[in-house]
């Protein structure tokens, strides 16, 4: 049900699509999305949130707009597509289907931060607007611990030239992409270290949403559900 990163040491977790009532092709922990009958999403992320010993009171969700920006985080719904508190108790969460959930944890100042990172968020460096939201919170970038999880990988991700251009217009480095593939998290691990999060603070799981544990929206052509990443002190 849950994947962990194992340099986060706060509740965290990455869903899968196992452990959950919805019924195909949204089988079976689906957490979102419109498709899905409302009563099995309420129920799967009652046991999704049982799970890590959460209340789901106390969730902090986003109605993404595949943009950059992040919000402070209170109790239900806002909008954007990243969230950050030094507060106590609150469920920081964001939604994803082959776009990659990055969790930030700064253990000693007591902040955490969570990020949807699309293509579009990725080129518009929404992990660096999330550095700059903790730090004024409190955090320090050597603190700052960063765990990104699963998405869509390069070898699976073709865009038009037009994306590439975009990238390196906005100054990523070459090694980001491959002919027309882009490596989304080597974008991202760039930001990072681009705000001074040093490079052993970052993991990455590597894995792919083309992957059976997980849901993805290009490989299933939109018939999909919603994964989680969510982030609570």
């Amino acid at each position: 049900m849950w994947l962990q990163a194992p340099n986060i040491n706060c509740t965290h977790g990455f869903s899968t699509r196992h452990g959950g009532v919805s019924q195909s092709p949204h089988n079976t922990l689906n957490l979102g999305g419109s498709q899905d009958h409302k009563e099995n999403i309420v129920i799967n992320r009652k046991l999704a949130l049982e799970k890590l010993e959460l209340e789901p009171d106390n969730l902090c969700f986003l109605k993404q707009v595949h943009g950059a920006q992040v919000r402070n985080a209170f109790k239900g719904q806002q909008e954007g597509d990243a969230l950050v508190s030094n507060k106590k108790n609150l469920i920081l969460a964001v939604s994803i289907a082959d776009c990659y959930p990055i969790l930030f944890y700064d253990e000693t100042n007591k902040v955490i931060g969570a990020a949807h990172a699309g293509w579009r968020g990725t080129h518009a460096k929404i992990a660096a607007n999330v550095v700059q939201k903790m730090l004024e919170l409190g955090a320090h970038a050597k603190n700052i611990r960063v765990a990104i999880g699963q998405g869509i990988s390069q070898s699976n991700f073709t865009v038009g030239n037009e994306v590439i251009e975009q990238f390196e217009t906005a100054g990523f480095p070459t090694e980001c992409w491959k002919g027309n593939r882009i490596n989304l998290i080597n974008c991202n691990i760039f930001v990072l270290k681009e705000n001074k999060i040093p490079e052993n603070n970052i993991w990455s799981m590597n894995r792919c949403t083309f992957e059976n544990d997980f849901f993805s929206h290009r490989r299933d052509k939109g018939e999909t559900g919603r994964m989680w990443g969510i982030i609570a002190m």
